[in-house]
């Protein structure tokens, strides 16, 4: 069929609902493949939330998911706010509460401080407050509501839902943000509310290297995901790949990510605690701790092996098994030799001394 003359492709001319949302908060939006600090990230007023703020739109997310950040001013509290997309939140500083409720039902309010990690139940209404009178409190989101807001390309629908969602917050639950977290898998817990990220007990995780250890987390009853590892020093991870918006905030630790899709040269990017990096949809990356202490990340990501399943396949194989075997991984003995002589230099860069040991094949401590 010829073309009609003066029409465009459909693709330039579809309309994206985040997008028009997103632009219309007049914040700024960051993008790019990392950030290096957190703390430092500028933020600009925010009427919707009643704070400061800035959108995190990483190439890495894929339109499945966003992250934002805001600060709220000493000794204020932001709006109340409600939503039909899932949010988890990570505070990078300060200290201050949140209150929870349902149309119906009775309030419940939670502290916080830095470190802390908590979701929002779905639709239920939230407000967050500072502790402080005299410092900022700063907090990262990530939520999925780029997918959510162009599924249902209806703004009302989502932000004045009356539906309470009793199966993931019943407010007559008095310890909904106050009990311990149950295991409900080797690796998996289901909680709803982190008091410190830094701190809380990991599991050994042997197959995906570096002697790392880490914890698998199911907040609110949502199918976003958290989780936190862990690896010593003077040691990496194996690469893997998987799809789109996982979120990685680095905190503790000192060194850097390599990230490539298959068949080019990896890109580095150095990190520190605050740092954030979001790898591409099923480009490989590797992580390396090149400094003297263990090195802990928390990465929040769209679903995908929680105790909810989620809906949209990326086919990501399994996390720790070899590419050889069907899964995401590239195992130590098949990685290109050039990986290890990286690592290895940027070791002796910071006068710390590799541990992989009889972890790996290449390793000059072997």
């Amino acid at each position: 069929m010829a073309e009609v003359a003066g029409l465009r492709p459909a693709r330039e001319l579809s309309i994206d609902t985040y997008q028009l949302w997103q632009q219309a908060q007049k914040i700024p939006c960051v993008t790019g493949f990392y950030i290096k600090d957190l703390n430092l990230l500028e933020v600009a007023p925010w009427e919707q939330k009643g704070g400061h703020g800035a959108f995190v739109n990483l190439e890495g997310t894929g339109g499945i998911d966003d992250a934002y950040v805001c600060e709220i001013p000493p000794g204020k509290k932001l709006k109340a706010q409600k939503h039909l997309y899932e949010e988890m939140v990570f505070v990078v500083k300060g200290r201050g509460g949140t209150t929870v409720w349902q149309k119906n039902g009775r309030k419940h309010t939670f502290e916080w401080q830095q470190g802390s990690l908590f979701a929002i139940p779905l639709n239920a209404s939230y407000q967050h407050f500072n502790g402080s009178g005299v410092e900022p409190a700063r907090y990262f989101a990530v939520t999925n509501a780029p997918l959510i807001m162009n599924i249902f390309h209806n703004l009302d629908f989502i932000f004045d839902n009356e539906f309470a969602f009793l199966n993931r917050f019943d407010p007559n639950q008095d310890d909904y943000f106050s009990k311990d977290g149950e295991m409900w898998a080797l690796r998996n817990m289901a909680i709803n509310f982190v008091a410190d990220v830094h701190v809380i007990k990991l599991v050994p995780w042997k197959p995906r290297g570096g002697s790392g250890t880490s914890m698998h987390f199911d907040l609110a009853a949502q199918l976003m995901q958290a989780h936190i590892s862990q690896f010593a020093p003077g040691t990496y991870k194996k690469a893997h790949r998987h799809g789109p918006g996982a979120h990685v905030i680095i905190l503790s630790g000192q060194g850097y990510s390599l990230l490539w899709p298959e068949g080019t040269e990896p890109v580095r990017v150095e990190w520190q605690p605050g740092s954030v990096v979001v790898p591409p949809s099923q480009w490989f990356h590797q992580h390396f701790n090149s400094g003297g202490g263990p090195a802990r990340y928390l990465a929040l990501r769209k679903g995908g092996g929680g105790r909810y399943k989620f809906p949209i396949v990326f086919h990501d194989g399994e996390a720790g098994e070899s590419i050889k075997e069907g899964g995401s991984q590239i195992e130590y003995e098949d990685e290109e030799a050039s990986i290890h002589q990286q690592f290895e230099a940027a070791l002796a860069k910071a006068g710390a001394r590799c541990a992989m040991g009889e972890l790996h094949p290449r390793c000059s401590t072997r």
